[in-house]
């Protein structure tokens, strides 16, 4: 069945009108893919007729409101004499309004007198004029298990710059680059005194590139704009960790959450983050002859599929194996409670270092190397998808070594 394409138009103030096609039967909408009649094509005309605006109740009483034309005393519509300039502006929007409309009926009732190469073009052309914003925003959602906070703040970011509208054919190494600076200086939602932490503005950029190079593969930008815009650097930061002898502290000190205090030692003793730990179910916690205890799971920070080798030492803090659908750790959850008693555990242990859960990763990584362990396998076991990650650890590790060399002082 064809489709018919009709140009229209819409009042949209006292003297414009918005024009915009009209398919019948309706069309898939490119961005929600649900079917639609209107496609407004952001031209507008000079009205001769007078309007004016009026007001109404609807049946619900909700506030509508609707353009109605002037009548002079002899009931005929009030016009207003249009400016050649008026005039010559609504000649050519009309005949380019034209052009498009037969363009198209031309793609949707036509398509054999295009090439294959135009009906591409054609495509990506559809892509580049849908919002880039209500794309970053679907790939948002489906962050919502990895760093979905991270995701929403730079949105709004990004929403905040563009004032809510970007088309992907607006998006230049210009733009990057300016939002990249927007980044640099912006204030901070949480205080208007202060502005955008650094490593704020280098997660959320971040994630902005993602969404381009994102957006290069689906084809709805025609260059790699992500691999020509340089990232934000990142400012190093302190991580606290704790030493051998700290740690073995811990292990005689009692904790008002027997929970907490064993997964926090098997984070320790293998790297994992609080959040995976948290999930871990029996189901996949295996034992191979000869090879020992592994432990299979999905990441929840990267989506990485770990298949990671435990201790014996790491596996004893599990408890009693049971069915495969409990957690392992049944019962540690996320919360003021748990950071006070993980406060008052590192307190009676006489460490007064500022230490948080995460921190027990970070010691894991600093021992491992500390021992030798080289830097590909520690990435490995870490679950990081890029070695500079891990090559921080290295610094640390300079840290202690200053450390430990002035350990050592003679009287002379």
């Amino acid at each position: 069945m064809a489709i018919k394409v009709k140009l229209r138009s819409k009042t949209i103030s006292g003297n414009r009108h918005s024009l915009y096609l009209d398919f019948y039967p309706p069309i898939p909408h490119p961005e929600t893919d649900k079917p639609t009649r209107r496609e407004f094509l952001n031209f507008f005309l000079f009205n001769e007729n007078v309007i004016e605006e009026q007001q109404y109740l609807d049946k619900n009483g909700n506030v509508k409101r609707r353009f109605i034309k002037v009548l002079n005393k002899k009931g005929e519509p009030r016009k207003v004499k249009l400016t050649p300039i008026d005039k010559q502006h609504n000649c050519e929007t009309l005949q380019l309004a034209e052009q498009i409309r037969q363009k198209r009926d031309n793609q949707l009732n036509k398509p054999e007198i295009y090439t294959g190469y135009e009906r591409e073009q054609l495509k990506i052309k559809e892509r580049e004029n849908t919002s880039f914003l209500e794309y970053f925003n679907q790939l948002k959602e489906k962050r919502k298990a990895s760093n979905h906070d991270n995701w929403v703040s730079a949105y709004h970011y990004l929403e905040d710059f563009t004032g809510g509208k970007l088309k992907f054919v607006d998006i230049d190494e210009k733009f990057c680059n300016d939002f990249k600076e927007h980044l640099c200086s912006a204030p901070s939602y949480r205080s208007d005194k202060t502005k955008l932490s650094q490593n704020s503005a280098f997660s959320y950029f971040n994630k902005f590139k993602a969404t381009l190079k994102q957006a290069y593969k689906d084809g709805y930008l025609r260059t790699d704009l992500n691999s020509r815009i340089g990232r934000i650097k990142e400012e190093e930061t302190h991580r606290n960790f704790l030493t051998l002898e700290e740690l073995n502290n811990l292990v005689h000190k009692d904790c008002l959450s027997p929970v907490l205090k064993n997964a926090a030692l098997f984070s320790a003793l293998t790297g994992v983050r609080f959040g995976d730990i948290a999930k871990l179910t029996w189901s996949e916690v295996e034992f191979i002859k000869g090879n020992g205890y592994f432990i299979r799971f999905t990441q929840q920070k990267t989506h990485g599929v770990e298949m990671m080798p435990i201790s014996d030492q790491a596996y004893s803090l599990m408890g009693e194996r049971r069915d495969p659908n409990q957690r392992v750790f049944d019962g540690l959850t996320y919360s003021a409670y748990t950071n006070k008693h993980l406060a008052q555990w590192i307190g009676s242990a006489g460490i007064t270092k500022n230490i948080t859960f995460h921190c027990f990763r970070h010691t894991f990584a600093t021992l491992q190397l500390s021992n030798d362990t080289d830097f590909y396998t520690l990435s490995k076991m870490l679950g990081h998808r890029d070695p500079r990650t891990t090559a921080i650890y290295g610094k640390v590790i300079d840290r202690t070594k200053r450390i430990a060399a002035d350990k050592i002082f003679l009287k002379f």
